[in-house]
C-alpha cells in the first residue's frame, strides 16, 4: 500500500487585495487593504477518506476548497497531489487533473444550468474529457449515473426546476461522477437541504465513497454533519487551523478552546446534561485580525499572554493543537 497522501497542503496561504479604488484612496489619503482568507494551512488527506474543514462563516473554508480545484492560485505554499506539485503541472497532465478532481457546490439549483435538461448537464464531462464516442453510449452512462445517486433513468429529460432540493443535489453529484473522478471537494454539499433530506444525501455519499473508493475533502460548519461523515477534521478559524485531530478524538476530547465552543453549539438531542458553553461574540474583522491568538477576544482562557503570543499548530501524537492553554 503506498503510504504517500493523496494530497497534500503545505504552508498554504490566499491573501486578497480589499482596497478602494486609487482615486478613493488617494483623495482619503487611505492605504492598500489586504484581506488574509487563508493562512499558512497544512494537511494531509489520505486515499479513500475523508478529511473535514469545520469553520464559521468567514473562516476561510470555501477558499481552501477553491483554491485545491484550482479555481484560485495561491499566494504562497504549495498544493501537491499523489501526481505532483499542482503548480508544475502542465498541458495535458493538469487536464487529467482536472479529470481526477470535481467539486459539489453548496447550492444545487444555482450550480446547475436551468436551461439545460438534468442528460446534457450530466452528459457535460463526459464530452469535455472525451469519455464517450456515440450518442447510445452516452445515454447508456447517463442512465447508469441517475440511478447511482437514486434517480430514474427518465429524469435525463427534465429541466433542473422539476426537482426538489435534495434530487438536485443528486443530479450535481451524478455530474460529478460522470468525470470518473477519484477525488470530490464538497462544499457544504447538504447545507441548503432540509434537514429530512441531509442524511439521505449524506448516506449516498458514504455508500458512493465505499463503493468507488472516492476520497473527500468535506467543507462544512455543522459539526453534527461532520461527526457522521469524517475521518479526520480540521478546525479553522479565522483563516488559521487551530486543531486537527482524529474525528472521534475530536468529539471525544476537544483540545482547543474554539473546537470545544463548536462542539457546545450542537443540539443535545441526548439531553445528556453536561455544562456547555454558549457561543459568544463574532468572528473578527480579517482586514484587521486580533494581535496573538486571533481567537482571544472570545476565548474563557485567554490570558495577557494570549493577546501578544500568536500559538503554532503543535503536534502531539495524531493530533495538532494551535493554543497557549491547551487541554
Amino acid at each position: 500500500m503506498n503510504s504517500a497522501p493523496f494530497l497534500k497542503v503545505t504552508n498554504l496561504s490566499r491573501v486578497f487585495d480589499v482596497s478602494r479604488p486609487w482615486l478613493n484612496r488617494l483623495i482619503e489619503r487611505q492605504p492598500k487593504q489586504y484581506l488574509r482568507a487563508v493562512n499558512q494551512v497544512s494537511f494531509e488527506l489520505e486515499r479513500g477518506k475523508t478529511f473535514a474543514l469545520v469553520g464559521e462563516s468567514g473562516s476561510g473554508k470555501s477558499t481552501i476548497a477553491k483554491l485545491v480545484v484550482d479555481l484560485l492560485r495561491p499566494s504562497s505554499g504549495e498544493i501537491a497531489f499523489d501526481t505532483g506539485s499542482l503548480s508544475d503541472l502542465r498541458g495535458q497532465e493538469r487536464r487529467q487533473l482536472r479529470q481526477r478532481v470535481q467539486m459539489i457546490f453548496q447550492d444545487p439549483f444555482a450550480s446547475l444550468n436551468p436551461r439545460w435538461r438534468v442528460g446534457d448537464i450530466i452528459a457535460e464531462p463526459l464530452h469535455a474529457f472525451g469519455l464517450v464516442q456515440s450518442k447510445a453510449e452516452r445515454s447508456s452512462r447517463v442512465e447508469e449515473l441517475l440511478e447511482t445517486v437514486g434517480l430514474a433513468a427518465a429524469d435525463q429529460y427534465k429541466f433542473p426546476h422539476e426537482f426538489s432540493g435534495g434530487q438536485r443535489q443528486r443530479i450535481a453529484i451524478a455530474r460529478a461522477l460522470s468525470a470518473n473522478p477519484e477525488f470530490l471537494v464538497c462544499d457544504e454539499p447538504t447545507s441548503a437541504l432540509d434537514v429530512s433530506v441531509q442524511a439521505q444525501i449524506l448516506n449516498l455519499m458514504k455508500d458512493l465513497q465505499r463503493k468507488l473508493n472516492l476520497t473527500y475533502l468535506f467543507i462544512s460548519h455543522d459539526l453534527s454533519v461532520v461527526k457522521h461523515m469524517a475521518d479526520r477534521v480540521g478546525v479553522l478559524y479565522l483563516g488559521s487551523l487551530v486543531e486537527v485531530n482524529e474525528a472521534d478524538a475530536l468529539f471525544s476530547a476537544p483540545r482547543h478552546p474554539y473546537t470545544r465552543m463548536l462542539l457546545d453549539a450542537i443540539p443535545d438531542h441526548e439531553m445528556s446534561g453536561r455544562s456547555r458553553t454558549p457561543v459568544t461574540g463574532e468572528i473578527p474583522n480579517p482586514i484587521e485580525p486580533p494581535s496573538g491568538c486571533t481567537f482571544h477576544p472570545r476565548c474563557p482562557k485567554a490570558t495577557e499572554q494570549c493577546k501578544q503570543v500568536t500559538p503554532t499548530l503543535e503536534t502531539e501524537g495524531i493530533a495538532q493543537v494551535a493554543c497557549l492553554h491547551a487541554s
